[in-house]
């Protein structure tokens, strides 16, 4: 860490990368006190403490809290990444976009990152509209409206100012990426977690103050994060090598011994998008059940509500799934086959061709297996410990992999860059 930080003061190049991240945060964080016009924020408030667990609450993380306060940056990147998601899904399915995924380079990659944009835009216009819908019939606890003139000249100004929010958020994720350090879209959803945790630590500081946590919970907290983030740097870094050999071949008189190497599987290759899933599918409705008054109905929504048992069981099956499915969609054992095959490379001991696929289909379903079980315990921490404790838990979960997990991929692309800053240097000298 303090190796990095030095090599960030340092050299000019990177320092630039650094400040011109830090400009673009602070834009993010600026925008994100601007609220849209014609909110009344203490009624706001008021509200959404009623929505806790619900959809809007997961939402809410992702956004860094510009949701629940209804700034201009409220939709934040999310519409950004289920696009890409629907992209990568929608890629497997079309021939065209495979075609430009696997066949035309660059070229494919800059029309499929301009189709993403579109759907971009097509998803911040649906949710910007459900938004502006859903909260201007809303009123507080207290019986004052959300929204003070719930018009259709209400509508427009929302709509228009979500959807360009987002819109320039990409933006500002594109030139993180370009200029800056690290993925910008991942660094965006990361300083909105992050801002989070002064809240946070100061609403946990509050409990210790006034008994209601003792010394022995704090310790016991304290040593959990500890042990999460252990687990996960752990997770996110292993990998299944697979080893490949490359036969010998001889050009003109010239023999070339073949060499080793090997074919790296992550041993969680899905990521957190199977608990992003999992959390979105069951909580979509519990949200709507409870806006509908009915005794059977509250007895499901109550079975819904997270912590239950219920709750529980359907969301490390959904985990499982998803993480088998979201893995199925990034990796094709026939489509790796294949590549071996045309590199004239092979598996030590193992045949090409369908063996090969019976092979990696094996391996790949055993990594999934522990992958989908380190998802569902750290998917689970935070809800059994708000529970047992009755302390809120902010730091587990999504959370948690998306923080360690954006730090660990940052921190990697700064170690590539001083690689690659050292071999230039060789290579001049």
């Amino acid at each position: 860490m303090s190796e990095y930080l030095k090599a960030i003061f340092e050299l000019k190049e990177l320092r630039q990368k650094f400040l011109f991240t830090l400009l673009m945060f602070a834009i993010y964080r600026l925008g994100s006190h601007i609220p849209i016009p014609g909110v009344n924020p203490e009624a706001l408030e008021d509200f959404l403490r009623t929505m806790q667990g619900s959809i809007f609450a997961l939402y809410d993380i992702f956004s860094g809290g510009n949701l629940g306060r209804l700034t201009v940056f409220a939709l934040g990147v999310m519409p950004y990444i289920s696009a890409s998601i629907m992209m990568q899904l929608l890629t497997v399915a079309i021939p065209h976009l495979q075609r430009l995924a696997k066949e035309e380079g660059d070229y494919g990659r800059y029309k499929i990152n301009e189709y993403t944009k579109y759907l971009t835009l097509f998803v911040a216009l649906i949710q910007s509209l459900g938004i502006a819908f859903w909260i201007r019939g809303q009123v507080s606890p207290k019986g004052i409206p959300v929204v003070e003139n719930p018009g259709i000249g209400f509508i427009l100004i929302a709509v228009l100012t979500l959807v360009a929010g987002t819109m320039f958020l990409v933006w500002i994720a594109d030139r993180i990426t370009e200029k800056g350090i690290g993925n910008g879209a991942s660094l965006i959803i990361f300083a909105g977690i992050v801002a989070g945790f002064p809240n946070a630590l100061i609403q946990f500081i509050e409990k210790v103050r006034t008994g209601d946590v003792g010394p022995l919970t704090v310790l016991f907290v304290v040593a959990l994060i500890i042990g999460i983030i252990v687990a996960i740097v752990y997770i996110h870094e292993a990998e299944r090598r697979i080893p490949i050999q490359y036969p010998g071949r001889q050009v003109g008189r010239q023999l070339y011994a073949g060499r080793r190497t090997y074919l790296p599987i992550k041993l969680n290759p899905a990521g957190v998008i199977p608990i992003i899933f999992a959390q979105a599918l069951l909580l979509i409705p519990s949200t709507i059940l409870n806006f509908i008054d009915h005794p059977f109905v509250r007895v499901f929504a109550q079975m819904l509500t997270p912590g239950s048992p219920f709750y529980n069981f359907l969301y490390v099956m959904l985990i499982v799934f998803f993480t088998y499915f979201y893995t199925a969609v990034l990796i094709n054992p026939v489509e790796l086959a294949e590549n071996l095959h045309k590199a004239g490379a092979f598996i030590p001991g193992v045949r090409p061709g369908q063996d090969t696929v019976k092979y990696l289909e094996r391996i790949i379903n055993r990594l999934v297996f522990f992958g989908a079980l380190f998802l569902s315990v750290i998917a689970l921490i935070p809800i059994l410990v708000s529970v047992w404790l009755n302390i809120p838990f902010y730091f587990g979960g999504t959370t948690a992999l998306i923080v360690v997990g954006v730090a660990l991929d940052t921190f990697r692309q700064i170690e590539t860059y001083l690689l690659q800053k050292k071999y230039r240097s060789f290579v001049r000298r």
